[in-house]
């Protein structure tokens, strides 16, 4: 919502516009359900490897969605792939703003952050999560640092991933780590990135799954 509101503001996004968007998860979720609200339409690009009931959850709402293909390298380059071809329907004049914020981890979860806080009874000492863009470690960490210095802030990343020193390489969760330093991860916020296998991951998962009843993916289990 924030995106598309400074979008909006900005004059990039008018009635009846086009947001074209490369994503492997939630951010195009979070996007179709605007776009759906407010009478925009999306174009998404996904990496191959993406599970497909997050493409036909995108469809549902209404908007176009297709694979970047791979060629079988896995994770960082299909997501370049997506991002190279989102760029190439902008220029081919599809009336579309690719909605990506630098300043997103300042306005985004706004709800959470507080909540967190709140029913720890203020007791918070560390916050774990994935990195992907950035902007939800970035943004809560600098929250609940600002209520207690204390709190450690912990990234836990893929394999491969620049977060944890890697070099980009493939690997196969979904939606987090990247082969690039983002605009929207602050790393002043974290104070230590955990790198974690594939095989840790799934294992992981499966295992909340089955013993708490809360049905999660690769991402969750790392």
């Amino acid at each position: 919502m924030a995106m598309v509101a400074a979008a909006e503001r900005d004059g990039l996004l008018v009635s009846g516009g086009t947001i074209v968007e490369p994503t492997s998860g939630n951010t195009g979720v979070g996007l179709a359900m605007v776009a759906a609200q407010r009478g925009y339409h999306c174009i998404f690009t996904m990496p191959d490897k993406i599970a497909p009931e997050k493409m036909q959850l995108l469809r549902a709402y209404g908007q176009k969605s297709w694979y970047a293909d791979s060629g079988g390298s896995g994770a960082p380059r299909v997501v370049l792939l997506g991002r190279q071809q989102a760029h190439s329907l902008d220029a081919e004049g599809v009336p579309a703003q690719p909605v990506s914020q630098p300043g997103e981890p300042g306005v985004s979860l706004p709800f959470d952050r507080p909540e967190i806080w709140r029913q720890t009874a203020q007791r918070v000492t560390h916050f774990v999560a994935s990195v992907g863009t950035g902007g939800t470690i970035s943004g809560t960490g600098r929250y609940l640092k600002e209520q207690n210095p204390a709190v450690q802030v912990i990234g836990a990343d893929p394999v491969g991933s620049v977060y944890s020193g890697g070099g980009g390489r493939p690997y196969l969760v979904e939606g987090i780590g990247e082969d690039f330093w983002p605009s929207t991860y602050d790393p002043s916020m974290v104070d230590r990135v955990i790198a974690v296998s594939d095989a840790d991951s799934f294992a992981t998962a499966r295992r909340v799954t089955r013993e708490e009843g809360l049905h999660v993916g690769g991402s969750c289990g790392r």
